[in-house]
């Protein structure tokens, strides 16, 4: 990685300008100036997709029905949230950019996007969130037993809708995606509140609860459309890179964005204790002094409700979130990388934009 420069430290002042001062050096690293970074857009993928993202939608709601109401009811609540939808539409991709016309890679977007929407379900059970999606979280409104349950009932509907491709290889590689995925969370768990947590560690974590699902969609998207080994190669090296640099920027926004713009309170991974790379960053460049400011309110949970302010000050005052974001470039640069030995046009286009705008998203 090239050497940084980093901002100036800010001063912990109280008064409005110490305050106007960190929302400046926030909105200089989240909203990025034009020229510093490539941009992106997820606007070229949800054109192309958009006939077929109405079909994914409409086999979604279709496959959500039940006898039992709460199941329904508690799993629209979160679908009908929105969300990026950027999983499903990778899988399309994944189909479309090798010429596959077929709705094998629609029954697989659904898929995917039940297996995301399950683990978000358990996700918040687990952390104890509070909002998703700008709603109030399922498991406080229904209650933690039965968002478990539900999630439970949408992996079974992902199962059911990979059968009803036909497709063995697109079934093995979404069902071992599903099994990494529990593994990154209860490893993420095992290692909370360490603050001697490594990078290694810490990328292996989210590589396997974040970038596997992406890494599966692309890959089981092309092999609904017959991709050959080295494609079906590429395509999962896209995902992977692509969602790593994706949970790199959200581990940026948790201390730089917003709460009403990310849907979720910003400062959760900080109040749960979860040691992401701007933390695992701020405290290899933090002195004695902060060094027992974390272990209080990282290592034994021990917060206060001016910590997150304190928190974010220092993390941006020594450069983390700028690394954080500088390191998750060159994931998007290796996602695009990957894409170097397919055509597809359109297609190949929009997927290197959205590998730029894992990177440049504000929420």
């Amino acid at each position: 990685m090239r050497r940084l420069t980093y901002p100036a430290r800010i001063e912990r002042r109280n008064g409005g300008c110490a305050e106007t001062r960190l929302l400046d050096a926030m909105s200089a690293i989240v909203d990025r100036p034009a020229g510093r970074r490539p941009q992106g857009s997820a606007d070229p993928l949800a054109r192309l997709a958009q006939a077929d993202m109405a079909r994914v939608d409409a086999l979604i709601h279709e496959r959500m029905t039940s006898e039992v109401p709460v199941i329904p009811q508690l799993a629209d609540h979160l679908v009908s949230a929105g969300g990026k939808r950027l999983r499903p539409l990778v899988a399309i991709a994944g189909g479309r950019i090798l010429g596959g016309g077929g709705d094998g890679c629609l029954k697989l977007a659904a898929a995917v996007e039940f297996i995301h929407t399950a683990t978000l379900l358990h996700d918040d059970v687990v952390d104890g969130s509070r909002l998703r999606r700008g709603k109030v979280a399922a498991h406080l409104i229904w209650g933690g037993a039965s968002s478990v349950l539900v999630g439970d009932f949408l992996f079974a509907r992902a199962f059911e809708l990979m059968v009803d491709t036909g497709s063995m290889a697109a079934l093995r590689i979404l069902a071992r995606a599903s099994s990494v995925i529990a593994e990154g969370e209860v490893l993420q768990l095992t290692r909370a509140h360490d603050l001697n947590l490594d990078q290694d560690t810490y990328l292996e974590i989210i590589g396997a609860k974040t970038a596997e699902l992406f890494a599966a969609a692309a890959e089981a998207g092309g092999i609904s459309a017959g991709a050959r080994p080295e494609q079906a190669a590429a395509l999962r090296a896209y995902g992977m890179n692509l969602g790593l640099a994706f949970q790199l920027a959200d581990d940026v926004l948790d201390y730089g964005g917003e709460s009403g713009a990310l849907g979720k309170n910003a400062g959760d991974d900080f109040r749960e204790g979860k040691a992401t790379l701007p933390l695992l960053l701020a405290i290899a460049r933090s002195g004695p002094r902060e060094a027992a400011f974390w272990e209080r309110a990282v290592g034994r949970l021990e917060q206060t409700e001016a910590d997150f302010r304190r928190a974010r000050e220092i993390v941006i005052g020594v450069g983390a979130l700028e690394a954080t974001l500088d390191r998750a470039a060159e994931y998007a640069e290796a996602a695009k990388a990957a894409l170097a030995g397919l055509s597809g046009g359109e297609w190949k286009a929009a997927l290197e934009t959205l590998a730029d705008f894992s990177v440049s998203r504000t929420a």
